[in-house]
C-alpha cells in the first residue's frame, strides 16, 4: 500500500473516531461526588443520568457538568453494586442519548470507544477493542453479569461511568473497571435499562433468598457412587432462618443440598445462581440428603429483606 493511500485511510479512521466521540459527548457528563476528581456519566433518559456506582461517593450534594458546560445539582435515585450502576436524577440533564439496545452485537476484536467528560477540559475518549464476550460470567459473591463484555482499554478514572460506543458510533453501554481490573466492563444497554427500571420502581434491586446459611462439604466416594454423582462436593445447611423460605419447606440444619431444579449443587454459587430477582415468588425443587437418605422439597424464593446479607 502506498504511503499516500495509507495516510488517507488513517485520516478517515481518525476523523470517524473524532466524530463518534463528538456525538457521544453530547450526552456525557462529569460527575462530581467526592472531594477530588470526577467520573463520567451518560444522560440515559430525560432527567436521568447513569454512572458507575463505585464512583458515587456520597448521596447528596452531587454536581454534574453538563455537555453545554453548565453545572447542575443531582441526587441519587438508586444504586446497584452488583452491576456497578447508579442512577442520578437531574432535571437539567435533558439531552438524552439514543441508545442501541442490541447488546448481542458485541464480537471479540471489534473496536470500541469509551467517551466521558471532565469538569474543565470537556470530552475525554479512550480507544480499545472488545477483548472477550461471554453469555454470562459469575462474579465473586455469587452475582452474575449477562452478557459479560470485557474491553481491553486503558481507562482513566475520569472516564469511569462513561459511554461505551461501538464501531457504528452508537452508545451501547456504560464502562466500569470494577469487574475487569485489566480493562473495563461494558455493561450493556439492555442491562442498564433493566437496572434503571428496577431502581426507579423500588430504589434497589430485588434479590431472592432462601433463609439458610451454608458451606461446601465433600461427599464420601461411596455416597457419590450411590447417587451416581460425578461432583465431589455439595452444600451443607448450617443455619435456617425461623419462618424463612427454607424453614417453611421443612429444611433443617445438617441437610446437604445436592441439587436445584435438576441441576447439581457443588458450590454456593450454584445456589445463588437461582436467586435472581426474577425468581422471587417461584418455587425451586431442591434435592438434599438427610441422614444419607435422599429427600426433596419445594422452596418458594422470597425477596431478601433490605440490609440482609
Amino acid at each position: 500500500m502506498e504511503a499516500g493511500t495509507m495516510a488517507t485511510e488513517w485520516t478517515a479512521i481518525s476523523d470517524a473516531l473524532a466524530e463518534a466521540t463528538e456525538t457521544a459527548a453530547r450526552h456525557a457528563v462529569a460527575v462530581h461526588s467526592g472531594a477530588r476528581g470526577s467520573t463520567s456519566g451518560v444522560i440515559w433518559r430525560p432527567g436521568l443520568i447513569v454512572t458507575a456506582e463505585h464512583g458515587v461517593r456520597r448521596e447528596e450534594e452531587i454536581e454534574v457538568t453538563l455537555p453545554d458546560g453548565k453545572v447542575a445539582s443531582a441526587k441519587v435515585a438508586g444504586r446497584d453494586p452488583s452491576t456497578d450502576l447508579a442512577v442520578l436524577k437531574c432535571d437539567a440533564a435533558n439531552q438524552a442519548a439514543a441508545i442501541a439496545l442490541d447488546g448481542t452485537t458485541f464480537t471479540a476484536g471489534q473496536l470500541a470507544l469509551v467517551v466521558g467528560r471532565t469538569r474543565v477540559s470537556g470530552p475525554v475518549a479512550a480507544l480499545g477493542i472488545v477483548g472477550l464476550v461471554a453469555g454470562e460470567r459469575r462474579l465473586w459473591g455469587g452475582g452474575a453479569i449477562s452478557p459479560y463484555v470485557r474491553l481491553d482499554v486503558a481507562l482513566q478514572g475520569i472516564a469511569v461511568g462513561g459511554a461505551v460506543v461501538n464501531a457504528t458510533g452508537q452508545i451501547v453501554g456504560i464502562a466500569t473497571p470494577k469487574f475487569a481490573p485489566a480493562g473495563a466492563l461494558a455493561v450493556t444497554a439492555t442491562t442498564v435499562n433493566r437496572v434503571v427500571d428496577a431502581l426507579l420502581a423500588k430504589g434497589h434491586i430485588p434479590r431472592g433468598y432462601l433463609g439458610v446459611g451454608m458451606q461446601p462439604v465433600r461427599l464420601p466416594e461411596q455416597l457419590r457412587e450411590q447417587l451416581g454423582r460425578a461432583g465431589k462436593t455439595a452444600a451443607m445447611v448450617l443455619e435456617v432462618e425461623l419462618g424463612g423460605p427454607a424453614d417453611k419447606a421443612g429444611v433443617v440444619i445438617g441437610d446437604i443440598l445436592i441439587g436445584i431444579n435438576g441441576n447439581p449443587v457443588m458450590r454456593l454459587e450454584d445456589v445463588q445462581a437461582h436467586l435472581h430477582g426474577e425468581q422471587i415468588g417461584k418455587a425451586l425443587q431442591a434435592e438434599f440428603l438427610r441422614g444419607g437418605v435422599k429427600r426433596e422439597a419445594s422452596i418458594v424464593v422470597a425477596e431478601r429483606p433490605r440490609g440482609g446479607e
